[in-house]
């Protein structure tokens, strides 16, 4: 990446300025201006995650560039996050969005603003980027949102089709421990501490309020932009990756809003896409100002004239848990633009051109699931990808082409079609499409999953009725990939995905009578239909590394008890930043077991421990959580605990027990 060091414009940092809500209640600003006369637009990134030290390193690689290039560019910390004063309750709570608006007429209003305001981010300031915006504030003229989704419970970190996702207890595991940290003391004075402990006794568990929405009702249709996607009256540049949770977002975007819109795609796991892996990493500041210049300062840049999707079309290699480059090619097209659909029949163990009874059952098998990767890859360790899906196929019921004579390229989304009877009425299904390789070796290509209670919708459930035949449709997530000659396509079916989703209190059998799995099939290219330039950046902040990090991921086997356990373990080692002299550090871990034959002995556990010093002041804490369920009931444990110096100064426990529905 290149790192450039002199702008358009000098840029002059302020550290810390307040920006007082309509209640009182003022949230701490990080920003950094161009060194002019003249009025210039802002541009909002609006987060829980600390900017001194939580986004301090993207944010050195990002902000300083964009406000280099006539534009004021202003890091707030959310209500009760950060430096900012009041108290959190929940991710995209009526009070976030809010603030959000009231942000941005503030920003407005200031005498170095020309009175146009953009908003940008990555996960939650994707997502409150897109939610602020379908309340159409006047002075909000165009959003970059990456790695967002319009639905919140249908494709983000809680369900998907209508199951749990493993990482539903993970991420409240990880927001219980890193939003109860205090406020920095050079920031707010001697007050840290009362706003710090203030802050810890109304920190929510927010694993029992997620837990307790099983399926779509108003508070996920809360923040939701799919509910009215012509409320969205911003220019939105829709940016996402294929190696990310969010894949489908982009598409949703570019076919639904009524707004101007753009998408764009790459192999990218969750970060912006000039730092992002798998490569190839592209000048996304350069994308991010033609669009800032187009729609904030009115220049006439042919960024409203950009193709309406442009996609990293991967090429299939082998499967491997982490890549640092992604071969394939870049394709553009038109928003809408039908592809054509290869319709192919299930039958015995073959995907056929032919239609006839598929004549086969899926069996349970708890143990299916192990190879699936990480919901949400970051970057930081090994063994975050999808491995190598044979042992999964191994487990579940698979369905195989033949082999194909020239390469076909799917771009779009697969949707399997089936007829079905089941020995249960609560029952699930994960589907995989895989590209097979000569050599047998199996890379997950995508996949989707259903609730079968939810095979009507999301909004209740409609038991299953015990051996009587249903349709069902699972749409998988998109994907833009070349399946290459002499390789073959497998569809691989399970009534359990564990731990990638919670499985049903009860062990299922489906008997298949038909299906078809129709592929979303685009003409092959050559070349690259579009180009990017190399990444740049502004120069990162200046640390030093006091402790070296690490991380590891270990699948047991037991034997005798019949017990599969995913073990993950992260320590990010200390960091000083040294402009600012603050210590930071993480250190992580996670545990996923199961018993063959139990779905009720389904665990996961999860701990945080969080760093944060400067001299002699010093503090840390701690979080962990615990999943467990029966027949009946999830069980959530839960506590936080905050150290100062080595005394413990706040301790809390939850024990909850929430109905399954």
């Amino acid at each position: 990446m290149q790192v450039v060091q002199e702008f358009p414009y000098e840029v002059v940092e302020e550290s810390h300025l307040w920006i007082k809500m309509p209640d009182g209640i003022k949230l701490s600003a990080r920003v950094w201006r161009p060194q002019t006369t003249e009025r210039v637009p802002a541009i909002l990134e609006y987060l829980p995650y600390r900017k001194r030290d939580g986004t301090a390193e993207r944010d050195a690689l990002t902000l300083p560039y964009l406000a280099g290039h006539g534009y004021t560019c202003v890091r707030v910390d959310m209500r009760g996050c950060g430096d900012s004063e009041g108290l959190f309750e929940d991710e995209y709570s009526p009070q976030e969005l809010d603030d959000g608006v009231a942000v941005i007429k503030w920003l407005a209003a200031q005498d170095w603003c020309n009175g146009n305001v953009g908003m940008m981010g990555i996960s939650w300031g994707g997502f409150n980027g897109l939610q602020i915006a379908a309340f159409a504030p006047p002075a909000l003229k165009a959003v970059a949102s990456l790695c967002s989704t319009v639905d919140r419970y249908a494709d983000d970190i809680h369900y998907k089709g209508g199951i749990m996702l493993g990482e539903n207890p993970a991420w409240a595991a990880t927001v219980l421990g890193w939003f109860a940290l205090p406020p920095d003391p050079e920031i707010v004075g001697d007050r840290w501490r009362d706003m710090w402990l203030h802050r810890l006794e109304n920190t929510p568990c927010l694993a029992e309020i997620w837990t307790r929405h099983q399926n779509r009702d108003e508070y996920w249709e809360h923040g939701s932009v799919c509910e009215g996607y012509d409320n969205i009256k911003a220019a939105v540049l829709s940016v996402g990756g294929w190696h990310d949770g969010y894949r489908n977002t982009v598409s949703h975007l570019v076919e639904n809003l009524s707004a101007p819109v753009k998408g764009l795609i790459g192999p990218w796991n969750h970060k912006y896409p000039h730092f992002a892996v798998p490569g190839p990493q592209i000048d996304f500041l350069g994308e991010l100002l033609a669009w800032w210049d187009c729609w904030l300062k009115g220049k006439d840049n042919g960024a409203d004239k950009f193709p309406d999707m442009r996609r990293w079309l991967m090429d299939g290699v082998a499967p491997a848990v982490q890549y640092d480059h992604r071969p394939g090619r870049w394709i553009a097209d038109a928003a809408g633009k039908p592809s054509d659909v290869l319709s192919l029949h299930l039958v015995g163990d073959t995907l056929s051109d032919t239609m006839a009874p598929v004549g086969r059952q899926v069996l349970p098998d708890l143990a299916c699931g192990q190879m699936a990767g990480e919901y949400f890859p970051f970057g930081f360790g090994p063994g975050e990808l999808p491995d190598d899906q044979r042992q999964d196929d191994l487990r579940s019921s698979c369905f195989d082409s033949i082999v194909l004579e020239e390469p076909l390229d799917l771009v779009g989304a697969p949707k399997l079609q089936l007829k079905l009877t089941s020995d249960t009425s609560k029952a699930q299904l994960a589907v995989r499409l895989c590209d097979v390789h000569p050599n047998g070796e199996s890379t997950l290509i995508s996949h989707g999953f259903l609730n079968l209670r939810h095979r009507k919708g999301h909004h209740a459930n409609v038991d299953v009725p015990v051996g009587s035949e249903i349709d069902v449709e699972v749409v998988l997530d998109q994907c833009a990939y070349r399946v290459p000659d002499g390789h073959k396509l497998r569809a691989a079916l399970s009534t359990s995905y564990w731990p990638f989703v919670w499985p049903e209190a009860e062990l299922a059998t489906l008997e298949l009578h038909e299906g078809t799995i129709m592929l979303p099939v685009r003409e092959t290219t050559d070349g690259d239909e579009w180009t990017f330039d190399r990444p740049k950046s502004a120069s990162p902040r200046e640390t030093e590394r006091l402790t070296e990090g690490r991380e590891s991921k270990r699948i047991v086997r037991d034997v005798g008890l019949g017990k599969t356990t995913q073990e993950i373990e992260s320590d990010s080692g200390l960091l000083r930043d040294l402009n600012i002299n603050l210590v930071s550090g993480t250190k992580h871990w996670e545990e996923f077991s199961i018993v063959d034959g139990d779905p009720t002995s389904a665990c996961a556990s999860f701990a945080w421990e969080r760093h944060m010093s400067r001299g002699s002041w010093s503090v840390v804490v701690k979080a962990d959580l615990e999943m467990t369920v029966d027949a009946d009931h999830f069980f959530i444990k839960a506590n936080l605990r905050a150290e100062e110096g080595d005394i413990e100064v706040f301790h809390k426990a939850w024990d909850v027990s929430v109905p399954r529905e």
